[in-house]
């Protein structure tokens, strides 16, 4: 009883870091997404299909993010999958911060211009993915859909990830969407990064430096 009253003390201790770490992660995570999408030389799988939707429907691509997630957030019921704080707020945060990011970013006009909004955007990305993994506050979205479907399947996360991705982009490319080498950088280095910077960044909820050996990968 005393252990597991420590445990719930040390819990709530952590509790306002784990949540200013969660809202920093997916703000930094949508201006990423932002940043990404200006630079038009190819978006992150899942804006891909983002994008290409808001084409169509003439709708902002915020909007369509966070309707797809709500979308793909219902898909968790067969699922069995259970949402947490963090689950919830990606799917609102997100596309909210990446429609407002892109009101007030400028156009790079030059390839420099657009590769260097790429670069940042895919480092910052790999910051924000660890920051609001490491608070174990829920999965995002599509990232539970990754997890339910291996769990359902007894397929590899590594085969399971790479079907959805590549379906969603491409009926995203389809659709009008912006694949190119962005696409192809980000797919490359999300992994390496995140890898480096999630032991960095890990919150315990029971207030103990935590060491993940691997951690699902948000896909917006």
């Amino acid at each position: 009883m005393r252990e597991t009253r420590e445990v719930l003390q040390s819990t709530g201790r952590q509790l306002p870091r784990r949540l200013v770490q969660l809202y920093a992660g997916l703000a930094l995570y949508g201006v990423s997404m932002a940043l990404i999408v200006t630079s038009t030389l190819g978006n992150m799988p899942w804006d891909v299909l983002h994008q290409g939707l808001a084409d169509r429907l003439d709708r902002s691509i915020g909007t369509v993010a966070i309707a797809v997630g709500a979308l793909v957030l219902l898909a968790w019921l067969p699922l069995r999958q259970r949402p947490g704080l963090g689950t919830v707020s990606n799917v609102v945060v997100l596309g909210l911060v990446l429609d407002a990011t892109l009101a007030v970013l400028p156009d790079p006009t030059s390839l420099p211009a657009r590769a260097g909004f790429l670069v940042a955007g895919i480092l910052l990305n790999g910051v924000a993915t660890a920051a609001y993994i490491g608070v174990h506050l829920g999965p995002g979205p599509r990232d539970g859909l990754m997890t339910g479907l291996v769990r359902r399947t007894g397929r590899s996360v590594r085969l399971v990830r790479t079907s959805i991705e590549v379906a969603v982009v491409a009926v995203g490319w389809l659709l009008g969407g912006t694949l190119g080498i962005g696409t192809v950088l980000y797919a490359v280095a999300i992994g390496p990064l995140v890898q480096v910077l999630l032991p960095l960044l890990s919150v315990s909820p029971a207030g103990r430096p935590t060491r993940p050996a691997a951690a699902p990968l948000p896909r917006g």
